[in-house]
Parts: C-alpha cells; sequence; structure tokens
C-alpha cells in the first residue's frame, strides 16, 4: 500500500513499518537482482574517467543570516567543465556501505523517512503485480530470497505525462517546497529543479525577474503556455488535476501526511533542522557560474536516505537538475534498467562532463571537485 494509495489513514502506522522495511533494502537489494554493468563516461569526458504568499520559512530564515539542449556547449553559452585528470567513475557497489564515515547521515536520512511517514516512498496507487515475477530483460524486479517482487500503480497508467519536464524553483529546508517534491514522487513525475538557497540565492534572482517575487516554491509549466504557479496547496492541486489520476480512481483522505498542511510543514521542519537546514544558502566555494550549466539529471526520489545528501549537494552548489522520480512502483524503474542494465539509485548523469555515476557519496565528492572554486585551479 502507498500513503496515497486506496488506503484508510487508520492503516498510516502499519504502513510505515512496512514502508520502513521494504526501504532498508530498497536502495541496494534493487541492484542485486541485476547484473553488474558499470556505464562508461561518453566521449565528452576525460580518458581517465572512462575506465572505470508562503513564509519562505519564516522565522527559520532569520536563524540562516530548457529547452532540448545543443549539443554545443559554446554556442549556447554553457559554461567550459572538465573532469579532474586522476577521476575514475566508481563501479557501483551493492549491498555496501562504501564508507563507514557516512554512517551518520544515513541514519539522520532514516530518521527523516520515518518522521515523514515515508511519504513520496511509493507511488500513487502502488500495487503489487506479482511476487515471483520472471526474468525479464528491461523489467525491474526486487529480489528478496526466493522472492521476484514486481511492483506498479494500479492508478496512474492512464494518468496524463507532462511532453516537457516541469519546472520547480524551491530549495530543500523549505517544508512548503518538501511537500511540492513529495507530491511529484506520488505522480512519478519528472521535474527539473531549480535551487534558491534561503529564498535568496541561485536561481531566486531569475525567479524575481519573472514574477517579481523571490518566495518559493514556484511551479511552471511549459506544457500549459508556461503557466506559473505560487503556494504549496495551490501547486499540489494543479498537479494532481492536471498530472494525476481521475478523482474517483483513489481515496483523497490517503493524502493526508501532504495536503494536512499543518502535519506536513510541521514534520518538514523537524527534518530540515535533523539535516541540517540544507541547501538554506549558497555553498560559499561553488562556482559562480552553475547556474549557466546544462541540468544535471538525477534519478532516485526525495526520502531516499542514499539520494538525500545528492539532492542537498545539488542544492548547495546551486546546479540545475532534472529529478527522475524512482520511487517505489515507478515505470521509471524499467527505464533505468532498460537504459543502465540495473536497478540504484542515486544514479548522476551529468551532460556537461559526459559522466554517469551510482554511488552517494562518490557522486558528492564529483560534485565538489567539478563545481566548486577550487575545481578551476
Amino acid at each position: 500500500a502507498s500513503w496515497a494509495a486506496a488506503t484508510s489513514p487508520r492503516s498510516v502506522a502499519l504502513l510505515s513499518i512496512a514502508a520502513l522495511f521494504l526501504l532498508s533494502f530498497d536502495d541496494y537489494c534493487d541492484a542485486f537482482s541485476f547484473p553488474i554493468t558499470p556505464r562508461a563516461t561518453s566521449a565528452g569526458a576525460s580518458a581517465n574517467s572512462c575506465r572505470g504568499s508562503e513564509l519562505r520559512m519564516g522565522w527559520l530564515d532569520g536563524l540562516l543570516s530548457n529547452k532540448a539542449e545543443s549539443p554545443s556547449a559554446t554556442a549556447r553559452g554553457y559554461p567550459k567543465v572538465e573532469v579532474p585528470p586522476d577521476f575514475e567513475v566508481p563501479e557501483p557497489k551493492p549491498l555496501t556501505l562504501t564508507r563507514t564515515s557516512d554512517l551518520p547521515s544515513v541514519l539522520k536520512s532514516s530518521a527523516a523517512l520515518a518522521v515523514r511517514l515515508a511519504t513520496g516512498a511509493f507511488v500513487l496507487g502502488w500495487k503489487i503485480d506479482d511476487l515471483f515475477a520472471p526474468e525479464e530483460e528491461g523489467k525491474y524486479a526486487l529480489a528478496l530470497g526466493p522472492l521476484r517482487l514486481r511492483d506498479s500503480s494500479s492508478v496512474l497508467g492512464d494518468a496524463p505525462r507532462p511532453a516537457e519536464p516541469l519546472v520547480l524553483y524551491e530549495y530543500d529546508a523549505s517544508p512548503y517546497c518538501k511537500r511540492v517534491r513529495e507530491t511529484i514522487n506520488l505522480l512519478d513525475l519528472t521535474v527539473e529543479y531549480r535551487p534558491c538557497p534561503g529564498a535568496r540565492g541561485g536561481f531566486s534572482d531569475e525567479l524575481y525577474e519573472r514574477t517579481g517575487r523571490r518566495t518559493v516554491p514556484h511551479l511552471v509549466d511549459p506544457n500549459n503556455g508556461d503557466f506559473g504557479l505560487f503556494e504549496s496547496g495551490d501547486i499540489i492541486e494543479y498537479l494532481l488535476k492536471t498530472y494525476g489520476p481521475p478523482e474517483g480512481s483513489f481515496d483523497r483522505k490517503a493524502l493526508w501526511p501532504v495536503t494536512f498542511e499543518a502535519f506536513s510543514v510541521a514534520t518538514s521542519i523537524w527534518v530540515a533542522l535533523l539535516r541540517d537546514m540544507p541547501g538554506s544558502r549558497r555553498q560559499s566555494d561553488a562556482r559562480p557560474d552553475n547556474e549557466r550549466m546544462r541540468p544535471l539529471e538525477l534519478w532516485g526520489y526525495e526520502c531516499s536516505p542514499f539520494v538525500r545528501p545528492v539532492r542537498e549537494k545539488l542544492g548547495a552548489l546551486c546546479l540545475p537538475h532534472k529529478m527522475v522520480s524512482c520511487s517505489r512502483g515507478s515505470a521509471n524503474r524499467d527505464k533505468m534498467v532498460e537504459k543502465t542494465g540495473r536497478f540504484q539509485v542515486p544514479f548522476l548523469v551529468d551532460p556537461n562532463t559526459g559522466v554517469e555515476m551510482y554511488e552517494g557519496p562518490e557522486i558528492v565528492e564529483y560534485l565538489d571537485r567539478v563545481y566548486t572554486v577550487q575545481s578551476e585551479q
């Protein structure tokens, strides 16, 4: 079941336990179902890399003091980015915490997942299709002992899908932005995030030029004449009505962890404090031209303890990034298996360098080496 499936609120406690159990296996055990096939970087990378009126947080702010892209970065004015000469794409390591120093971060992220009742971990209308799914090329299934669990959504199959990714101006620690991102996961949408640290930095200047305001979240739908919308509650309703299933196909009461604003905002503030207010200010050594980069592509989902540090780093560096939602039951899990031969998140595709890589800690380190001022020296 899912928080947004046809379930009653009385089932929340039981489903929380089930969600945490599944998610404890999710990021690593999924990869165990498929052979390890590390992706080489494209020709664009170095030879070495180929080897392997919202409140904008209100009182908390006071505490914190494109369209289709041309292959030519020069023609579109993209900054030049190079992979460090000694960089090597890490080999995916399922069932392994690659760095024990990252254990505290994983534990805090897991606690954050519990506080938010694993909201967004499952797509809207999540269901199990088969407990003994046959092995099929390009198809995702979670292997748990003798079981091969294949899942999907019972309601999103016929839901409208945007032809072009939506655009969301946001920052990670904002509780209002978080409830919108969780809704995006529930609806299995691909969205380009444009970080606005503290609703003051990053893309907030672009947002101000566009709207005369720096308020986040702000959604832009290029599929609807660049329609723009403020207010998290209004954005959630717009997403449900525009890209969700028909009203009668699911129980809206099951969306209460997102739609009950007082609860979602309060628990999201606790999550932000637990994670040390991520993305609330621009990283001091971030390259000044990061906002002009081609959007990076990150496969994952909001509440994954392994994806979270990568998204926090992208926000701190003010890097635009297209988030490909991969919650349980997502159709994008099959797409990743078809693309890479495996399912494991986070998975980063960097069109600025040609690098494609797994492993969260290594992705964070890569971003720091490539997209900070030191990387230019």
